[in-house]
Formats: structure tokens, C-alpha cells, sequence
């Protein structure tokens, strides 16, 4: 991309095909058949959403629950194609999206460290010459030949956050990951993303803790129901966004 974007996102749309019920017996399901009514109804997670992120920029998403935020991030770390709409994002991307994911519980945690730099895009030789690295940050040299179906959400994170961060990526995804995890080790990661925001690196943070956002970040995307309604400074949206959590649902 010119001009230094690292992410575009174009009238970006996404739809959900959600079950309204589930027949328990056969019997059921054979009897709904002939009564002519979708057991399913369309659910727009995303509702044309447009912004631009370029290299360097480290940017807060927030919003109620439900709102589009990780299905956003998903949509940027190309776990979901998006139903309409134009996405493109150039560079090395790390996502800690989901805690554990892309780990195989019944790989050992060194193991699962190799599994993942692959996916990332490393070498096996790059990988290695990481991994005492990741091991050190993670604080898991007790456990990291155990199988990562035994460790802590605490030692899920850790692992994850190590390895993401490790591989030195163009682009940070992260999805409320710095929620787990005790205060040492929480301002342990905020120090190295910090690092990376002041090499130049491209961050996503999707959170609710108005703090870390305002410390991370200095600009700030609000979604809504789908809706991109406030781009602009941390105060500024944040402000907008404590504003709705005073109105009911559905209000904007």
C-alpha cells in the first residue's frame, strides 16, 4: 500500500446466519419442516464500516459488548472473510485474538511455540533461535514441556503473548489479552509494546479499560451495533462511548 497504510477497511460488512431454535427430537425437526418458517435469522455483526490505519499508529477499538469489535479484528487477521466490502492489510501480522488459539492442547508448550512461529511465517531455524527468548518472557521454563492442555488461562497468555510478540510482526492484533494474567506481568507486556509502537510498529488493541487504551493509544475507533460512530482522540471517544453506556441498549 502507499503513502504507509498498513490497513484499509472499505464499507466493510459482516453477516451471521444465527439458529433461532433447535428441534431436541426427530420428530421435531420433521414436523418444522412443513411449516414453512426459517429456523434462522441473519445477524449483521458489522454494518458498512470504513477507516484507515497507517504504519506506525497504535489504535484503540472499544465498545459494548457485542458491538463488532472482535469480529473486526478477525476480519483483519483474515480468520473471517468479510460478507461486503474491500479489506486490505499489508505486512506481517501477529493475532492475540482469542487466548489459545492456534495451540494444540496436546502439543507441549516448546512444541506449540514451533507450531505457531510456523504459522506466523518463521523458519524453523528462526524458531529456534527465538525460543529461549519466548520461554524467558513467558516465565514457563517449569512447564514448557508440559502439554498446554494443563497450563492457566494466566500461562495460556503468557505463552501466546511471548510468541506473537517474538516474531517481530508489521501488525499487533490484540483482543483484551493484557485482562489475564497478574499486574507484574501485565505491565511487563505493556513495556514491550511500547517498544514496539516506538519502533514503528501498527497496533490494534480492542479493549474496554479506558486507561490502558488512553496509555496505548493515541487514537480511538468506537463501534456500536455494528457502526463506526466516533474516530478520533482517546479522550474524545471515550467520552462519546461512556455517554452511551448511560443510554439503553440500542440507543446512539
Amino acid at each position: 500500500m502507499r503513502n504507509g497504510v498498513r490497513i484499509r477497511l472499505e464499507n466493510v460488512g459482516q453477516h451471521f446466519r444465527v439458529i433461532r431454535e433447535r428441534p431436541d427430537t426427530l420428530r421435531e425437526a420433521f414436523t418444522r419442516v412443513f411449516r414453512y418458517k426459517s429456523q434462522f435469522c441473519d445477524f449483521e455483526a458489522l454494518k458498512g464500516i470504513s477507516f484507515t490505519i497507517c504504519e506506525g499508529e497504535a489504535v484503540g477499538i472499544v465498545g459494548r459488548n457485542g458491538s463488532g469489535k472482535s469480529t473486526t479484528l478477525k476480519i483483519i487477521a483474515g480468520v473471517y472473510r468479510p460478507s461486503s466490502g474491500l479489506v486490505r492489510v499489508s505486512g506481517n501480522v501477529a493475532p492475540l485474538i482469542e487466548l489459545g488459539a492456534g495451540f494444540h492442547p496436546d502439543l507441549t508448550g516448546r512444541e506449540n511455540i514451533v507450531l505457531n512461529g510456523l504459522l506466523l511465517g518463521l523458519s524453523r531455524r528462526q524458531i529456534r533461535a527465538r525460543e529461549e527468548k519466548i520461554v524467558e518472557f513467558a516465565e514457563l521454563a517449569d512447564f514448557i514441556d508440559s502439554p498446554v492442555k494443563q497450563y492457566s488461562s494466566g500461562m495460556y497468555m503468557r505463552l501466546a503473548f511471548a510468541v506473537a510478540t517474538e516474531v517481530d510482526p508489521d501488525i499487533l492484533l490484540m483482543d483484551e489479552v493484557l485482562a489475564v494474567g497478574d499486574a507484574a506481568f501485565q505491565q511487563k507486556c505493556m513495556a514491550r509494546i511500547e517498544d514496539f509502537r516506538k519502533a514503528g510498529k501498527t497496533i490494534l488493541y480492542v479493549s474496554h479499560a479506558a486507561e490502558a487504551v488512553k496509555k496505548l493509544c493515541t487514537r480511538a475507533i468506537l463501534l456500536h451495533e455494528g457502526n463506526l460512530i466516533a474516530d478520533g482522540t482517546p479522550d474524545v471517544v471515550f467520552e462519546r462511548y461512556n455517554e452511551l453506556l448511560e443510554q439503553p441498549a440500542g440507543a446512539v
